[in-house]
């Protein structure tokens, strides 16, 4: 078999999924090939035409996440959950639907700075699909609290009313132990000041990887913190992401690599 692999969304030519595609099916002793594909929202009704006929797998990524999901016969749990894919599998005649967002953050996490989020205080920015994500990832792994600042307060209700332990307000006294900012680089305003509770024993981690040092993620390293931006999340998520795909083990180190 040549896979057929492609990642959509919009803008879509900076993408690095078709070099980890690549790379993926190099490791997996496998051939294929991967594309990118300029897709907007409105016209996400061809994916189910695409998926079978043009395409075996996608990664699905912005503004298509929550979009694809319902063209998928069957999901996994953090997709059943969260609401949005990032990863489409054309398996017996039909799509199937994953998020591998949420656990390629983790892997990448515990990766770089070999730290558990068990019992940890977090803080993301922004409430948009990647949050959403990260949030669920950090829940079921055992955080203890996460607390949620963005410019929407009904996307901040939202997701903060899906668990016990996620607020839409900062927890007095508590020291930050971990802060994501998951907002995109094109919607952030004047970067401000470090929040309260941050540390220089708080991680912070920018999901966003061009530039590769952000003026958020140089303002947090500049007080102490370890920081990371989004190169390993990506590779991580895409690793899980090929394993199920290929049901064959992709080290997200090895793709890192591939990237860095």
């Amino acid at each position: 078999m040549k896979w057929r692999l492609g990642v959509v969304g919009s803008p879509i030519e900076h993408s690095l999924s078709p070099q980890l595609h690549e790379a993926g099916l190099t490791i997996a002793g496998l051939k294929g090939s991967s594309t990118r594909v300029e897709l907007h929202e409105a016209d996400a009704k061809k994916l189910a035409k695409w998926m079978g006929k043009n395409y075996d797998a996608l990664s699905v990524t912005m503004p298509l996440k929550r979009a694809a999901l319902s063209y998928c016969v069957e999901l996994d749990d953090a997709a059943s959950r969260i609401g949005a894919v990032n990863s489409l599998l054309w398996r017996d005649n039909r799509i199937e639907g994953a998020n591998t967002d949420g656990a390629g953050f983790l892997a990448s996490l515990r990766a770089t700075f070999g730290v558990s989020v068990d019992n940890m205080h977090v803080v993301v920015l922004g409430s948009g699909g990647a949050a959403r994500s990260v949030v669920d990832a950090l829940v079921s792994d055992g955080v203890s609290s996460v607390a949620v600042h963005a410019r929407s307060n009904d996307q901040v209700e939202d997701l903060s009313g899906r668990y016990a332990n996620v607020y839409g307000h900062m927890l007095v006294y508590r020291p930050v132990d971990l802060i994501v900012n998951t907002i995109p680089e094109s919607g952030r305003n004047n970067e401000g000041a470090v929040i309260q509770g941050v540390t220089p024993e708080t991680i912070a981690v920018d999901i966003t990887y061009a530039p590769s040092m952000s003026a958020w993620r140089a303002m947090y390293r500049a007080v102490g913190c370890r920081t990371q931006n989004g190169l390993g999340m990506l590779a991580y998520q895409a690793a899980r992401q090929m394993s199920w795909w290929f049901e064959t083990e992709i080290d997200g180190a090895e793709l890192l690599q591939v990237i860095s």
